[in-house]
């Protein structure tokens, strides 16, 4: 990656707040909006982590990922809530961040497992739009809000808690709910790991390849199993198709909603 441009430096090695010019102006304040953009290579990741707030993500026309953002509050000033962006080895991840809550550990923006983020009766949302460039896998993640990938060129995996999730890409995905509908469209045929794609309250509608090759699994309790490829029931509430070949798990899993496997093209 190039170096970050029109931003300073945070406290923190190797992560970069961003601000808007908004003034706070009492209770919900100014919105904030603002963006950051450079450009990254194919097999780095950008990764938006945000908590109250929804994420959607298109294809970039070339290298350069833009990521735009509004920060807003209701009842808390927005000017409560920073976003930082975070380069690291692998790509880029930028978070939304909360004021610490007292008695937990310090919030922290960083890759993977390593994000900590715990927030407290803030109701400041940060919605991101972002622009991925083909071959950068895309990792998009809140809990209050729904995230989309539309015809996407990388590999997107998304999950949220209260939202619904929406991904197409001609590369693989994943996705995990709990309270939200899953709909999602991949392109490869030959996964090199498992998708699992699962909520708990909503449905999972899924389309891949028709040469896919992959063990597929489909689950429900209170909902309708449907399928293009032709399914064997096992234990109560499970069915599973071997497609193509067979390979890497494919998983749609839901607790109240209907599963559905369509076949593409």
């Amino acid at each position: 990656m190039k170096g970050m441009q029109r931003l300073w430096l945070a406290a923190a090695a190797g992560a970069f707040a961003i601000a808007g010019c908004g003034d706070s102006t009492g209770p919900g304040g100014t919105p904030i909006e603002d963006e950051w953009r450079d450009n990254l290579e194919a097999g780095e990741v950008i990764e938006i982590r945000g908590v109250n707030g929804g994420i959607s993500a298109t294809a970039a026309p070339g290298s350069e990922a833009v990521v735009s953002f509004t920060i807003q509050g209701v009842n808390d000033d927005p000017a409560t809530v920073t976003v930082e962006v975070v380069e690291h080895a692998g790509g880029v991840t930028i978070c939304a961040v909360y004021p610490d809550v007292p008695g937990q550990p310090v919030n922290v923006c960083a890759p993977g497992s390593e994000y900590r983020m715990s927030v407290q009766d803030n109701d400041v949302q940060v919605t991101f739009t972002v622009t991925v460039p083909a071959g950068v896998t895309f990792v998009g993640r809140t809990i209050n809000g729904g995230v989309t990938g539309t015809d996407l060129e990388s590999n997107a995996f998304v999950s949220t808690v209260n939202g619904t999730l929406t991904v197409s890409t001609t590369q693989l995905a994943d996705a995990t709910t709990v309270n939200g509908s899953i709909t999602a469209s991949i392109g490869r045929t030959n996964p090199d790991r498992d998708l699992p794609f699962t909520t708990v309250n909503g449905s999972v509608t899924v389309t891949v390849p028709a040469a896919m090759n992959a063990d597929a699994r489909l689950t429900t309790v209170s909902g309708d199993v449907s399928s293009d490829f032709p399914l064997t029931q096992g234990p109560i509430g499970v069915w599973t198709a071997t497609l193509g070949s067979g390979g890497r798990l494919l998983a749609l899993t839901t607790v109240n909603g209907d599963a559905t496997l369509r076949r593409g093209s």
